[in-house]
Order: structure tokens, then C-alpha cells, then sequence
């Protein structure tokens, strides 16, 4: 994955980020919605952060790009199948949305307990952010209200080859490097 950006540090920045699972992944998205647009810390465990202009509630939801597996773990396949799935072989540079196919789950999306979601893609070669209000996400394509059975409330939906377009063209707010991303961590305010 090295040869998309440059710098050393960095690199090993992106590849850590796209090793990082679940809670701590998130809280990387977290941590760059809230120094990109200056958001507070939430003062409650229902949504991530707080707009303290506007007292909006803020939702993050990110996914990191990855090539889907091209076939299912067999007897006669199992170690080409793990080679395949190194990072460095599955994470997917944003121009090759045409090339491959993928499929990035927004889930856990608890619409009212938030007003404003920020959601996005980790690329291997820029993050890709997207802004959606609350009541937006009920015509997001795909969108299903129904994640879990007895889940009342908790929506998901799918970013993929499909309908990346969409989400581009109707709430793509920013695209940043890894180098920018760093760059915003490194700084002290």
C-alpha cells in the first residue's frame, strides 16, 4: 500500500489505520470529524459529538475500503485466500471504484438520536467524508430501518460500486489525504 502516498510515517499511519477494528477505528473518525469541524465531545453516550453552534447532535459513521473477497475459503484454497486478504492486497485506492467490487455497511444508524451524520470511506489513497441530516437518511438509497429483529429504530445502509455516485454527487462535503489527516492530528490546539 506504500506507493499511494509518500512519506514514510504516514504511510505506516494509513496502514495502522486500516488494521485498527470496530471501537478504535471509529474513534479515529471521531477524532478527525471533531478537529475538522471543531465539534465538542458529546455529554451523552447516544450520539459521538456536539455542534456547539448550531447544538446540533453529530453522528460518525466510517468504513475502510476493501476489495471484496474474490472466492470463500476452501481446503484447496486457504492459503492463497489469507495471502489475499493482507491489507496491502484488499484496500482499494478511490479510482478503483469501477475496477472492483465493494461494500462499506453504515450500520447501528439510530436516526433519532442525532440531527446531522457524518459518514465516509477510508480509501487506501484519500478519506472521503460525507454529510446527511438526520431525516435525509430515510431516502438514502438502500437505506433499511430494520438492522437487527427487535432493533426499533436502528437503520443501516451500504455504500458500494452502485451507488457511490450518489453519495458523492449529494453529500460529499470533503476528501482528504493521509498526509492532510496526519498533518490535522499532529497539531496541537
Amino acid at each position: 500500500m506504500n506507493s499511494i502516498i509518500g512519506d514514510e510515517k504516514v504511510c505506516e499511519f494509513r496502514d495502522g489505520i486500516f488494521a485498527l477494528r470496530t471501537r478504535r477505528f471509529g474513534t479515529v473518525a471521531e477524532i478527525m470529524i471533531k478537529k475538522l469541524y471543531n465539534f465538542e465531545e458529546s455529554d451523552s453516550l447516544a450520539f459521538d459529538k456536539k455542534d456547539i453552534n448550531t447544538n446540533d447532535r453529530i453522528e460518525v459513521k466510517f468504513s475502510t475500503v476493501m476489495k471484496e473477497n474474490d472466492d470463500t475459503i476452501r481446503d484447496d484454497n486457504v492459503i492463497e485466500q489469507c495471502v489475499k486478504a493482507n491489507l496491502a492486497n484488499r484496500a482499494m485506492a478511490s479510482e478503483d471504484v469501477e475496477n472492483y467490487n465493494f461494500d462499506c455497511n453504515i450500520q447501528q444508524v439510530k436516526r433519532k438520536e442525532f440531527d446531522v451524520l457524518y459518514y465516509g470511506l477510508f480509501f487506501a489513497d484519500v478519506i472521503e467524508i460525507f454529510r446527511m441530516k438526520s431525516d435525509e437518511i430515510l431516502f438514502c438509497p438502500g437505506y433499511s430501518d430494520k438492522q437487527h429483529r427487535g432493533n426499533a429504530g436502528e437503520g443501516q445502509f451500504h455504500l458500494n460500486q452502485d451507488n457511490l455516485a450518489y453519495h458523492r454527487k449529494e453529500h460529499q462535503v470533503l476528501v482528504i489525504s493521509y498526509q492532510e489527516l496526519y498533518d490535522l492530528f499532529v497539531r496541537r490546539v
